[in-house]
């Protein structure tokens, strides 16, 4: 496939729109063999895209052992990005983005304090991602990549397309994309945001610490902390109150993002989890709520009549009024490719996933309530259903089992213990399963499995103050308040029965609604 297949009249003339602000000269600077059959289609990619604006350039050097790729310039300054291949695909969008970054009109410049954190990290940072050109959770990492790179001037990143370079890919034994690779050693696999990556360059590289500085204190009427559907839903009920609401969050739209499509959303009859959770945040836009994504909780004071919630970077947070929806997270078999299968074959949520799987062969793993619940309701839309429980009996309730029981195509397998997750490169094909009384392994080839193996709320950072229940949940009552006056709880992290989108959304409303009524009421 050429690139002008790629680069139609039509994607160029939007390109056209997209760069005519274009202030600096940007250069294309490509290296390639003459002998390479991809260097054509390369020349002919480059020439078409910088003939969109006056302000970039291309430039060739031909070199006997060079490989195929292209470096952004600034104003003739290297920029620390390179592209090692042929950004087409998903990773067009990429490199539109390097452009405008580079050009300093990038709307997606993290705040501050952020940016702080990136100029911290320590040393020389030589950063490579293997990408493919048709994987959905790559761009998200090159273009945070990308990012860090014009942030912190010891940083260079360089995507590499694993389609042109298949023999490193097999050397490095890599098995799923984006794989991020730090000073030549492996980082990171798998979908990933600017705040998660930070985080583990932190971790692997540490960062200066700047003497003596002064933690960025900032204070509100309402501190929100978690960016999921009630997290969101409680920051947009306080601001309707007139109420100064901060919010602070890893990711906005948090385990939403993991969900690939969503029909129970009333009133909203199809979405996916990447398009709710941009709904999310443009709905937050619309009121003065301010908003410190990709933040860690380093650690909280929630007994004092001002609360203080600490962010891993050294800013503190203070409010007389706290709302936890820090939700859950599904707990995982950690177990072959689970990570990378994850939306694709592997699922947590049957009233989610369970209707793509229509007439076909699924298995359910773990024999508790949710688990037999998920495959009773599983049982009623695909062809067969396999239950696998590693004890000797199930744990969930005996009118579930009663009902499993009466289902022709729902088969119950115990003493099961998954060792291994399969998969042909795209999708999940097979379980390896191991008989616990007799150590025998077994492969039994599925569409998809449902893991059921219960939630955990994170709750780590709040259970020296906050009454938890034996399943470490919020114990909140029903007008969603906890243990401590002026904390409020809601979603996935209580103990609230049904973890569903819509719930959590109601209880996040009830807790801003709480927080106001004990704030007019004077306990707060």
């Amino acid at each position: 496939m050429t690139s002008h297949f790629m680069l139609d009249q039509n994607i160029l003339e939007q390109v056209k729109g997209i760069f005519a602000s274009l202030n600096s000269n940007i250069t294309l600077d490509a290296t390639f063999q003459n002998n390479d059959k991809k260097a054509e289609e390369l020349k002919e990619f480059l020439n078409d895209f910088a003939s969109t604006s006056e302000k970039l350039s291309v430039q060739f050097t031909e070199k006997g052992n060079a490989q195929l790729q292209f470096s952004l310039l600034k104003d003739n300054k290297e920029t620390g990005i390179t592209f090692r291949g042929i950004p087409n695909g998903h990773e067009f969008t990429s490199l539109l983005l390097a452009v405008l970054n580079t050009d300093g009109q990038g709307k997606n410049f993290p705040d501050e304090m952020i940016q702080s954190r990136i100029k911290a990290l320590k040393g020389n940072i030589k950063l490579k991602t293997y990408v493919s050109l048709t994987c959905t959770n790559c761009p998200d990492v090159v273009q945070a990549l990308n990012l860090m790179s014009l942030i912190n001037p010891n940083i260079k990143h360089e995507m590499v397309d694993g389609g042109i370079y298949q023999q490193e890919i097999s050397d490095l034994n890599i098995q799923g994309v984006p794989a991020v690779y730090c000073n030549e050693e492996s980082l990171h696999i798998g979908r990933g945001d600017l705040g998660m990556l930070l985080q583990e360059l932190e971790d692997r590289v540490g960062s200066e610490t700047i003497e003596n500085e002064e933690p960025i204190e900032r204070q509100y009427d309402v501190m929100v902390i978690g960016g999921g559907p009630a997290g969101v839903s409680a920051a947009i009920y306080s601001a309707r109150k007139g109420l100064k609401v901060g919010l602070i969050a890893e990711r906005i739209g948090g385990q939403v993002n993991d969900t690939t499509g969503i029909q129970n959303l009333i009133s909203v009859p199809q979405t996916n989890g990447t398009q709710l959770a941009a709904d999310l945040k443009s709905h937050l836009s619309d009121y003065p709520i301010d908003l410190f994504e990709h933040r860690k909780i380093a650690s909280v004071e929630l007994k004092d009549k001002l609360k203080s919630i600490h962010v891993k970077g050294g800013e503190v947070f203070k409010a007389p009024a706290v709302i936890i929806a820090t939700g859950a997270n599904w707990r995982r078999l950690n177990v072959g490719d689970e990570a990378k299968y994850i939306g694709h074959g592997i699922h947590f949520c049957q009233h989610c996933d369970g209707p793509f799987y229509k007439g076909k062969n699924v298995a359910v793993i773990g024999g508790g309530n949710s688990g037999l619940e998920a495959a009773i309701d599983l049982a009623g839309i695909c062809k067969n259903v396999t239950v696998f429980e590693f004890g000797d009996t199930l744990r969930a309730d005996t009118i579930l089992q009663e009902k499993a029981a009466t289902m022709p195509n729902l088969t119950i397998i115990k003493n099961a213990q998954t060792t291994n997750v399969k998969g042909d490169g795209t999708k999940l094909t097979a379980l390896t399963v191991k008989n616990r009384l007799t150590e025998e392994e077994k492969d039994y080839a599925f569409d998809g499995v449902f893991v059921q193996i219960g939630l955990a709320a994170n709750s780590d950072p709040f259970k020296k103050d906050l009454e938890l229940t034996p399943r470490q949940e919020i114990k909140v009552d029903e007008f969603c308040r906890t243990s401590l006056p002026g904390v409020y709880a809601a979603g996935d992290v209580t103990n609230v029965p049904y973890k569903q989108i819509v719930i959590a959304m109601g209880e996040g409303a009830k807790a801003a609604l709480s927080a106001f009524d004990d704030r007019l009421r004077g306990i707060i």
